[in-house]
C-alpha cells in the first residue's frame, strides 16, 4: 500500500497534500471555536501559509499537468509556501522557546491592520511583539508551532517528491 501511495499519479498525491493542509486548518479551527484556544498573530501567518499551501496543492491536483514543466512549477508553488509556513513556524517556535515574558506579539492583528500598512503589519507580527510564547497546548511534549513546523517540513518534501520524480 505505501509502495502504491508514493507512486501514485501526481493529481491523487498532490491531492493528499491538499486533505493533509484542509485537516490541519480545520483541526486549529476546532481548536479555537470548541476548546478556547485564541491564535495569536504568528499563529494567523502560519494558517495562510497552511492555505496557500492547499490552494497550490489543490489547482495541481484538478490540474493534473502531464508534462514535467508544469509539474515542476506547482512543486516550486508548493516549496515556496511550505518556506514561507516553515520560516513562520520556526519563528514561532524560537519564540516560545525564550524566557517567558523575553519575547511576545504584540497589538491583536485587527488593530494593527486599522493603524498599520500591510508591510509594517508584517514586519511587527515577524518581530513577534504579543502572546505568542504561551504554550496552551502540546501533543506528545510538542506545541502547535513546533507541529506546524514538522508538518511544513513533511508537506514540503512530499510536494518535492510528487513534483519533481520521474513518471
Amino acid at each position: 500500500m505505501t509502495t502504491q501511495l508514493l507512486r501514485g499519479s501526481f493529481r491523487f498525491q498532490f491531492f493528499l497534500g491538499f486533505l493533509a493542509c484542509a485537516g490541519l486548518l480545520a483541526y486549529a479551527i476546532y481548536l479555537q471555536l470548541h476548546d478556547g484556544l485564541e491564535p495569536c498573530n504568528l499563529c494567523i501567518f502560519q494558517r495562510i501559509a497552511f492555505a496557500a499551501l492547499g490552494i497550490v496543492f489543490l489547482i495541481g491536483a484538478l490540474h493534473g499537468p502531464k508534462r514535467h514543466g508544469a509539474r515542476t512549477a506547482y512543486g516550486v508553488g508548493a516549496l515556496i509556501a511550505s518556506i514561507a509556513g516553515i520560516a513562520i513556524a520556526g519563528r514561532h517556535v524560537w519564540v516560545q522557546m525564550q524566557p517567558a515574558g523575553e519575547v511576545s506579539c504584540g497589538a491583536p492583528l485587527s488593530f494593527m491592520r486599522e493603524t498599520m500598512s500591510t508591510w509594517d503589519v508584517v514586519r511587527k507580527v515577524m518581530t513577534a511583539t504579543g502572546n505568542c510564547g504561551d504554550v496552551d497546548w502540546t501533543f506528545l511534549g510538542l506545541s502547535m508551532p513546533w507541529w506546524s513546523l514538522i508538518w511544513f517540513v513533511l508537506l514540503a518534501l512530499w510536494a518535492g517528491y510528487a513534483a519533481f520524480r520521474r513518471a
